[in-house]
Formats: C-alpha cells, sequence, structure tokens
C-alpha cells in the first residue's frame, strides 16, 4: 500500500486538509526538485495508506509553522512529520503505527541513524495525545526550524510514552549535516523554556541535561 501524495504551497493552504481516518505525514520543503523525488520514495514504501501532504515554504516561516498549520487543519487519528530529504526503509509508517499502537504511545522516534529513538527528528504522534500539549499547535510555536522535536520528544519522555521501534526506518539524508549550526533563536529558546521545565512539562531534571 502506498500513501497518496498532494503538494501545496503555505499561502494556499486550504482550511481542511484530509484524511479523516488512518494517517497524514506533512514534509515541509524549499526545494521542489528534492521533496518531489523524496515524496515519491516515501509514498511507495510507507506499507499503509494515507497522505503525504508536501507544503512549500513560500514565506520562508519556517518548518515549525509549516508541520503545526497542516496539524491544525487536519484530524487524522495519526499524524507524521518528516523533511524533504528523508529517505524511508521499507515499510516505515506501517511499522510505526503498529509501534505506537502497540505499546500505548503517543510520540514515535523514527530510526533516523542517528539517535536511536532518544529525538523523534522524524516523528509519528497520536493526535489525541498531540491535542493535549500545545493548544492544538504539534510543536512549540515560538521554535523555527530546530529543537521543537526535542522539547517535544522530552514532554514524551516525562510521560513515558516515547515509543521506538528499529525497523521503522526514516533517515536524514544530508551530506553536510554534521557541518551546519543550529539556528542561534531556537538554541536559546530551548535553554530559556529548560529554565521553567518547557513550560511545567519536563519535571524530570535528568531529562533536561538529555540535549544541550
Amino acid at each position: 500500500m502506498t500513501l497518496d501524495i498532494e503538494f501545496k504551497a503555505f499561502s494556499a493552504l486550504p482550511e481542511r486538509i484530509g484524511p479523516d481516518t488512518g494517517s497524514l505525514v506533512v514534509m515541509p520543503f524549499i526545494e521542489p526538485g528534492l521533496a518531489k523525488r523524496s515524496a515519491r520514495q516515501l509514498a511507495r514504501r510507507a506499507g499503509t495508506a494515507g497522505l503525504l501532504y508536501a507544503v512549500y515554504d513560500d514565506k520562508r516561516l519556517g518548518f515549525v509553522a509549516m508541520a503545526n498549520a497542516v496539524f491544525r487543519r487536519s484530524v487524522s487519528p495519526w499524524f507524521g512529520y518528516a523533511a524533504q530529504d528523508a529517505f524511508a526503509g521499507r515499510d516505515w509508517l506501517r511499522r510505526g503505527v503498529e509501534a505506537l499502537e502497540r505499546r500505548s504511545g503517543g510520540l514515535l522516534a523514527f530510526n533516523d541513524g542517528k539517535w536511536n529513538g532518544a529525538l523523534a527528528a522524524f516523528g509519528l504522534v497520536r493526535r489525541e495525545w498531540a491535542l493535549e500539549n500545545y493548544g492544538g499547535d504539534l510543536f512549540m510555536s515560538k521554535y523555527k526550524r530546530h529543537y521543537a522535536d526535542a522539547e517535544l520528544s522530552l514532554v514524551a519522555m516525562q510521560q513515558k510514552c516515547l515509543v521506538y521501534d528499529p525497523a521503522a526506518v526514516l533517515i536524514e539524508v544530508d551530506w553536510e549535516k554534521e557541518g551546519q549550526g543550529v539556528e542561534a533563536a531556537d538554541r536559546a529558546l530551548f535553554h530559556a523554556r529548560a529554565r521553567d521545565n518547557y513550560g511545567g512539562r519536563v519535571a524530570d531534571s535528568e531529562l533536561r541535561r538529555i540535549f544541550k
């Protein structure tokens, strides 16, 4: 089974994005050629039906704003997020959904080849869980590109509902990743929020030391 694919510019997002059942995966992008190639590969290897919704960041608002916008406009019980440079293992989405169902989880961290389940850099959420965290957004909305996934992962760890299945593979293929920095404002925000226990959502001091 494969995912349907839909491309849309952020400035032209509809008020309602389907499907009502199954899975919706948002893929924000800024490079159309790369996004189209990744979308086809992710769709073919999903192993389950659903929709891959690729959103062109035509206003350069950042990954977080794109993901939140699609999340707010959709109702699917399972909601995933990936980037334009994602490469999927076979049945990546089916395995992710099954792992969340099997363990009654809230957030699944895909096997990205780097974090070993400690960070949902690419992730899948149970919508009913995610709706309780940030007032209807998927991520804390003040982030732009980085650290929103780290905070969400810590929230899930605190609640003991972060799930990892190494067979659910979704890898970021970025040849220059190791030499790149992160958004300075996002880093500063992440550390500022740590001092406030991420809005009171992460009380465990050991968890707050995982990401720097």
